[in-house]
C-alpha cells in the first residue's frame, strides 16, 4: 500500500515552495521556483500543478495518496473559499481562486491559509513558541503580518483579519508597505529595507562614500542589505539597526494590546539575529507596559528557514 503524505505551497512574493511530509514536521521532498508575481498567477499556479505531478510521479504515487494540500500565502485572501485577493506582495494575485483550481486537479482536500497564522501555528507546535498559551509569530519577510495564539488556539478575529499588524501606521511619511505610507510593514519588513536601501544607495553614491551599496548595480534586495551588514558595510549594518527600532515599536503595540508570553519572528530578523533583535527589544522595553513587557521574551523562529514549508504542511492538516 503507497504511504499517504501531505502536500504543502508556500506562497511568497520572491518564491513559491512545494514540499511533501508523511510525518510533520519532516519534510522528505521539496522543489522551488520564483514567484516572479509581475506575471500574474497563471505561470506559478501552472509550475505549482506541474511540481506536484512531478513528485508523486518520482514516488510512484497516485494522487489518491495525498492526505490533504495546504496553501499558506500573505492576506488579504478569503480562507474558507481559498481565494487569493491581491496581497501587496502578489498584486497581480486578483481573485485567483486557488483552493478550486488545485482541487479540481487533483481531486483532494485544499486549505489555503494567511501565512502569518500558519507559521504561528508551525511554532506553536514544532518550534519557539511550544509549550506557551498566548504567543504572537511575525512573519517578517517581503511583508509584514501576526498570527495570534491566545489561551492555546489560533485568533482569526471576526473577518479572518486579525493580526495585520503591517497595517498600523507609525509615521506620516516614510516608506509604504500594505499600500499604506509610513506603516509598519513599510519600516520593518523585507519591501520596506528596500525602499530605504535604494535611497540610501543613491545618497552615498552622490557623496562619493565607497560602501558595499553604494557599488551595488541592479536590484538592490533586503537580502543584500542583510548580507552587507553581516560583512560589516555601516550603511547596511545602520539600516538593519534602525528597523530594528521601528520593529521594536511594532512589538511594543502587540505587548500592550495582547500581553503574550512570546513574540517569535521569523525571516529578516531571524536572518540578522541581534543586530536587529538588539534594537528592537531595547525599544520594545521602553515603549511597552513594564510589566507587560518583563513577561514576554523576543526570539527568532527555531524552525529556522523551514518555518515556511512547515507552515503550509500545517495548512495541509487543517491547522
Amino acid at each position: 500500500m503507497p504511504a499517504k503524505v501531505w502536500i504543502g505551497v508556500d506562497i511568497g512574493g520572491t518564491k513559491t515552495a512545494i514540499v511533501v511530509s508523511e510525518r510533520l514536521p519532516d519534510v522528505s521532498e521539496r522543489l522551488q521556483f520564483a514567484t516572479l508575481p509581475s506575471k500574474g498567477p497563471d505561470r506559478a499556479l501552472d509550475l505549482i500543478g506541474k511540481g506536484v505531478g512531478a513528485i508523486l510521479r518520482r514516488r510512484g504515487l497516485p494522487t489518491s495518496a495525498i492526505r490533504g494540500m495546504g496553501i499558506s500565502c500573505g492576506g488579504p485572501l478569503d480562507r474558507v473559499r481559498g481565494i487569493i485577493q491581491s496581497p501587496p506582495n502578489l498584486a497581480t494575485w486578483v481573485d485567483v481562486p486557488v483552493k478550486a483550481i488545485l482541487e479540481r486537479q487533483f481531486g483532494v482536500r485544499c486549505n489555503v491559509e494567511n501565512d502569518a497564522n500558519a507559521g504561528a501555528v508551525a511554532e506553536h507546535r514544532y518550534g519557539a513558541g511550544h509549550g506557551f498559551d498566548n504567543m504572537v509569530f511575525l512573519t517578517m519577510g517581503t511583508g509584514l503580518g501576526a498570527g495570534i495564539i491566545v489561551d492555546g488556539r489560533l485568533y482569526r478575529g471576526t473577518d479572518d483579519l486579525a493580526g495585520e499588524i503591517g497595517h498600523v501606521r507609525l509615521t506620516r511619511g516614510g516608506p509604504v508597505g500594505h499600500n499604506k505610507r509610513g506603516s509598519a510593514e513599510g519600516w520593518a519588513s523585507g519591501g520596506g529595507i528596500e525602499q530605504v536601501a535604494k535611497r540610501a544607495a543613491a545618497d552615498a553614491r552622490m557623496r562619493g562614500c565607497s560602501t558595499t551599496l553604494a557599488a551595488h548595480r541592479g536590484t538592490l534586495t533586503a537580502r543584500d542589505v542583510c548580507a552587507a551588514a553581516r560583512r560589516g558595510d555601516m550603511v547596511a549594518m545602520r539600516i538593519v539597526r534602525s528597523t530594528g527600532k521601528r520593529l521594536g515599536q511594532v512589538l511594543a503595540i502587540l505587548v500592550d494590546i495582547l500581553n503574550p508570553e512570546r513574540i517569535v519572528i521569523g525571516g529578516l530578523a531571524m536572518r540578522t539575529g541581534e543586530m536587529m533583535l538588539g534594537p528592537a527589544r531595547e525599544v520594545m522595553a521602553r515603549e511597552a507596559l513594564p510589566a507587560a513587557a518583563r513577561s514576554c521574551q523576543i526570539v527568532p523562529a527555531s524552525l529556522g528557514e523551514r518555518i515556511g514549508d512547515v507552515a503550509a504542511l500545517c495548512v495541509a492538516m487543517e491547522l
